[in-house]
């Protein structure tokens, strides 16, 4: 045998070895990846679970925040607080009279729910669940 076939021969299997190492390194790896990948979607899983029943910044679920705006509707400052817990969540969808002259019906659509607001007094008039774009003239008064 010639040194050159030696040479060849020696250089072919080192990377024939070189390349099974670094395919078991790989395989190994991806299934790192793996079960990493499926710890984290089971844990975004129950992040977003936990979140659709966790209370916000107030400290208070949608429908707690809902509850006490009825319980303090046609108090002064129940609209402060309807600003302060539906902040930019509210969409205006009709003006009625009522109230102090005329009352903005706001509907918030995540809860679905409708609140009668009169900004002349800064109050919550009436509340109820739906879309409703005019209240009986009684819940406005």
């Amino acid at each position: 045998m010639s040194l050159k076939t030696i040479v060849t021969t020696a250089a072919l299997t080192s990377l024939i070895t070189i390349g099974g190492s670094l395919n078991a390194i790989n395989l190994q790896s991806n299934q790192a990846v793996a079960k990493e990948t499926s710890t984290m979607t089971a844990t975004s899983t129950q992040q977003y679970a936990q979140a659709e029943a966790m209370k916000d910044v107030t400290g208070l679920t949608a429908a707690q925040k809902i509850a006490m705006l009825t319980k303090h509707k046609g108090m002064f400052g129940s609209g402060d607080e309807l600003r302060r817990y539906f902040f930019g969540d509210l969409e205006p969808i009709s003006v009625q009279p009522g109230g102090a002259g005329m009352v903005v019906n706001l509907y918030n659509k995540a809860n679905n729910t409708t609140f009668a607001y009169c900004a002349t007094y800064d109050v919550i008039v009436a509340v109820k669940q739906g879309k409703i774009t005019t209240f009986a003239p009684n819940e406005v008064k």
